[in-house]
C-alpha cells in the first residue's frame, strides 16, 4: 500500500482542516510551484482512490471540493466536517440551490442567487443555463421578468414532482437541513411545531413513520402550503378520491390539516399521494384491502420469474411481504404518474444484468394491475429485492448458461423455437428470442445462441432449424452438451421405457406418463428448480374448424386475401378490425410470413386487438402473389393472446407445412370438412409422440 509523502501529508491536512484555501495560497505557505503542487495534488487522490474514499476535486479558480466522507475518515473528532459557510458548493449543488430558491420563494433577483450562493454573476448565469436542462424532463422553464423576478412555468404537478425530488437533494448535502431553510427561509421553530404535529398524528391514528424520508415531511408540508397560499394551486386532475380517501394516510393527511384552514379537496388528494408514494408508512400487517389483487400480481409475477431464471425461490411468502412493502407505494407513484424523471438511474451492474432482464420480462401481471408500464426505476429495484433474496437463499443465476434464440423467420416462429429448445435444454436460461437485426444490437451478455443461420458473433453458435423432429433434438443435445461439458449425455428413450413398462403393466394414461418420464429424463440435477412446462392445451384442429375455414377461387390482392381469411374471427368477436390492419401493415414489412412452399401465417401483436386464442384458413385455388417470388395458396391467421396459448397448434402447423403431400392435399380439397380431416392428423401425431 503506498504512502503518502511528508509534503503531500502537510497538503492533506492543510486541505482538512481549511477547505476554502485556495491553491495559491497553499503554494505561498508551502513555496511550491503550481507544478510541484499539481504533483502532490495526484498522489493524494491517488492515496484516496487506494483508501477506497472519494477523489477531491479543483475548480478553475483554484478551490478544492472534498466529499464528507474524506472529512468523517480523516479529520480530528472536532473538525469532522467542514462548517456551511466554508463549504463550498459544486455546479451540481448550485443547480439545486437555485431550485430549491425558484421553488419556495417569488420575485427573485440575480442578487438574491450570488447573495445565497457566494459566486460572481457570470457563475450564477452559467447556472441558469444548467438549471434549465435540468427542467427539460420535467416540461417546465424559468423566465425573468422585471415585474416579476425569476419564476418557474409549467404543470404545478410537475413543479410539486420537482419540488419533493429537489428537497432531497439538498437534504442529502452537508449540513443539509440548515442549507435547507437557509435557500427557503424556513424558521426552525417551525419545523419543531410539524414534527410535535406528525407526532401526535402517530399516536392518535396508531401509524408509525419509520422510513429515512421521514425527516424531509415537515419540510414538504411548509413548501406544499406554500405554494397553496400563493395560489399555485393543483387543479382538479385524475386522481381518485374513492381510491384514497379510505387509506390511512389520507386520514393522516386530514389529522395534519386540521388547524389548516382552506385547503382544497384536490390538494388533500395530492399530500395524500405524497404519504403514499414515499415509503413513510409501515404496518407490520399490510392488509389487501389498500389495493385489492395486489399480492396475487405479484405471486403471478414470480411465477413467471422463476419459470424463466430457472430458480425456486425460497421462503417464498416472507418475499411477497417483502415485496408488498415495497410495491404499494410504487403502485401510487406508477399509476399516478410520480416516479422521478430525471434522477441519475442506477445502474446494473454487469453480472445483474441478466436478471434485471429477466425481472423486466416477468412484471407483465403488475403492469396488468396498475394499467401501467413498470418504469425502469422500479424494476430496478425489483431486481435488486429478488435478486438479494437469491444470494441470500444461495442461489444464482450467474452460473447458468444463458441462452438466446435468433431466427429471421418472424415473431411466431422464435416463439416455437425458443419453447422447443426452453424444453430439450431445461437447465438452461433462455434470454430472448428475437430477429436478426434484435440480435445486432442485443444488450444482454450470453453464453450462447441457436439459430437456423450462421450469424456474426464470438459466443457459441449452434444451428437448429426452426422445428426439430425427434432425431435432430436428439443429435442438438448431443452436440451441445460435448461442446459445452465435453460430454455425451446417455441415450435414454421414452418410447423404450414405455415398452418395458406395457411388458410388466397396464398403463392407464400413456400420453400423461410420456410426459412425466421426459421432465424426470430432462430435469436438471444441478439446479434448485424441478420445474414442468405447462403445454399449450389447444390442437391445430381446435383452433382451425371448419367454421373457420374459407375455400376461394381467388382474390385481388394480398390484403383482400388477409381480410377474407380473417372475417370467422371478426364475426365471432375473437379478434378486432383494428387486428387486421394491423396484419396488413406488418405483412408489408415482414418477408418471413412464409413458412413453406405456398403457405403464409400472417399475425401481429396480442394487444394490436385480439380477444381469445384462435385461427382461420384460407385456401386458394389460384395463388395470390405475396412480394417476388411467393405464390401463396394457404393463408392461415393467427390470433395469439400470448406468447404461449398457441404454440402447440403452432408446431403442428409447421409439421403439417414440412410435408409436400399434405400440403397439396390442401391444395387440392374441395371442401372444408377435407381440409380439416389433414389437420386432425397433426393432433392424432402428437399424441401418438
Amino acid at each position: 500500500m503506498m504512502q503518502l509523502d511528508v509534503r503531500s501529508n502537510k497538503i492533506l491536512d492543510e486541505l482538512i482542516n481549511n477547505p476554502s484555501i485556495l491553491s495559491k495560497d497553499i503554494e505561498k505557505k508551502y513555496n511550491l510551484t503550481r507544478r510541484q503542487l499539481g504533483y502532490s495534488f495526484q498522489k493524494i487522490n491517488d492515496w484516496l482512490l487506494e483508501q477506497n474514499l472519494p477523489l477531491i476535486e479543483r475548480t478553475r479558480q483554484g478551490h478544492f471540493i472534498m466529499d464528507q466522507t474524506v472529512f468523517s475518515q480523516l479529520a480530528p473528532e472536532q473538525e469532522k466536517a467542514p462548517t456551511m459557510d466554508t463549504a463550498i458548493l459544486t455546479e451540481k449543488q448550485r443547480v439545486y440551490a437555485i431550485l430549491m430558491m425558484l421553488l419556495s420563494t417569488d420575485d427573485l433577483s440575480l442578487v438574491h442567487f450570488t447573495s445565497a450562493l457566494d459566486v460572481s454573476k457570470n457563475t450564477v448565469l452559467s447556472d441558469l443555463k444548467q438549471v434549465q436542462k435540468y427542467l427539460q424532463p420535467y416540461d417546465l422553464k424559468w423566465r425573468y421578468s422585471r415585474r416579476y423576478g425569476y419564476l418557474l412555468e409549467g404543470d404545478e404537478l410537475l413543479i410539486r414532482k420537482l419540488l419533493r425530488h429537489i428537497l432531497y437533494k439538498i437534504l442529502e448535502m452537508n449540513h443539509g437541513e440548515d442549507r435547507l431553510c437557509q435557500l427557503a427561509a424556513i424558521d426552525k421553530q417551525e419545523i419543531r411545531e410539524w414534527n410535535r404535529s406528525i407526532e401526535h398524528v402517530e399516536k392518535k391514528l396508531n401509524l408509525k413513520f419509520t422510513d429515512e424520508k421521514l425527516h424531509a415531511m415537515p419540510y414538504i408540508f411548509i413548501l406544499l402550503l406554500r405554494r397553496i397560499k400563493r395560489g399555485h394551486k393543483v387543479h382538479a386532475f385524475f386522481i381518485h378520491y374513492e381510491e384514497l380517501s379510505d387509506t390511512k394516510e389520507y386520514r393522516a393527511t386530514e389529522e395534519i390539516l386540521s388547524d389548516c384552514d382552506d385547503i382544497p379537496r384536490q390538494e388533500r388528494l395530492f399530500i395524500t399521494l405524497h404519504l403514499l408514494t414515499t415509503n413513510v408508512y409501515w404496518s407490520e400487517r399490510l392488509t389487501e384491502d389498500a389495493i385489492p389483487n395486489l399480492k396475487k400480481a405479484l405471486n403471478e409475477m414470480l411465477d413467471l420469474f422463476e419459470k424463466k431464471a430457472c430458480v425456486v425461490l425460497q421462503e417464498r411468502e416472507q418475499l411477497l411481504n417483502k415485496l408488498l412493502l415495497h410495491v404499494k407505494p410504487a403502485y401510487y407513484r406508477i399509476k399516478y404518474h410520480l416516479t422521478e424523471l430525471n434522477d441519475v438511474q442506477e445502474s446494473v451492474s454487469k453480472d445483474f444484468q441478466a436478471l434485471h432482464h429477466l425481472v423486466k420480462k416477468s412484471t407483465k401481471p403488475l403492469a396488468d394491475l396498475i394499467g401501467a408500464k413498470i418504469p425502469e426505476s422500479e424494476t430496478i429495484y425489483l431486481t435488486m429485492l429478488i435478486g438479494g433474496w437469491m444470494t441470500r437463499q444461495g442461489d444464482s443465476i450467474k452460473g447458468k448458461i444463458k441462452a438466446i434464440v435468433v431466427c429471421p423467420k418472424g415473431v411466431s416462429v422464435s416463439g416455437l423455437m425458443l419453447t422447443e429448445l426452453r424444453s430439450l435444454f431445461p437447465e438452461f436460461v433462455f434470454l430472448d428470442a428475437m430477429s436478426v437485426r434484435e440480435f445486432q444490437t442485443y444488450p444482454i451478455n450470453y453464453d450462447i445462441v441457436f439459430s437456423p443461420i450462421n450469424l456474426e458473433t464470438d459466443k457459441k453458435v449452434f444451428i437448429a432449424d426452426s422445428f426439430l423432429e425427434r432425431e435432430d433434438k436428439n443429435r442438438l443435445r448431443k452436440q451441445v452438451m460435448m461442446e459445452l461439458h465435453g460430454y455425451i449425455p446417455s441415450e435414454i428413450h421414452v418410447e423404450d421405457i414405455i415398452a418395458i413398462v406395457k411388458n410388466h403393466a397396464t398403463i392407464a394414461d400413456e400420453n400423461e406418463l410420456s410426459k412425466d418420464l421426459y421432465r424426470y429424463i430432462h430435469r436438471d440435477d444441478s439446479a434448485s428448480v424441478k420445474r414442468t412446462e405447462q403445454l399449450p392445451e389447444a390442437d391445430l384442429s381446435d383452433l382451425i374448424t371448419p367454421e373457420h375455414i374459407t375455400l376461394r377461387k381467388q382474390v385481388a390482392s394480398w390484403e383482400e386475401a388477409i381480410r377474407v381469411c380473417a372475417q370467422p374471427l371478426l364475426q365471432k368477436r375473437q379478434i378486432e378490425q383494428r387486428y387486421i390492419e394491423a396484419m396488413v401493415a406488418h405483412c408489408q414489412e415482414d418477408p418471413y410470413i412464409v413458412i413453406g412452399p405456398h403457405i403464409a401465417i400472417p399475425h401481429a401483436a396480442p394487444e394490436e386487438g385480439v380477444n381469445d386464442v384462435a385461427m382461420s384458413l384460407l385456401k386458394l385455388d389460384e395463388a395470390v402473389h405475396f412480394t417476388e417470388g411467393y405464390a401463396i395458396h394457404v393463408i392461415i391467421v393467427i390470433a395469439a393472446v400470448d406468447k404461449q396459448k398457441h404454440l402447440k397448434a403452432l408446431m403442428q402447423l409447421m409439421k403439417l407445412s414440412a410435408s409436400k403431400q399434405d400440403r397439396d392435399g390442401i391444395i387440392r380439397a374441395s371442401s372444408a370438412t377435407d381440409i380439416h380431416k389433414i389437420i386432425q392428423k397433426y393432433a392424432i401425431d402428437e399424441q401418438h409422440r
